[in-house]
């Protein structure tokens, strides 16, 4: 009796775990797709501000 609840103690915390870990991951993938939203938006800042300058030249 106590070796099968032990056994679904071990069960229980390592779903637990497995849960963290997913929602952990989870979170990470968003930042990293912000980021690369964050760069994408400076690149093309960057180069409307440089068709400006050329075309204030001109």
């Amino acid at each position: 009796m106590i070796a099968r609840t032990i056994g679904l103690s071990k069960a229980i915390v390592a779903l637990a775990v497995i849960g963290v870990s997913l929602l952990s991951l989870s979170g990470c993938g968003n930042t990293i797709r912000g980021v690369g939203r964050d760069v994408g938006a400076v690149v093309d800042a960057t180069q409307d501000a440089g068709h400006s300058v050329a075309n204030s030249v001109k």
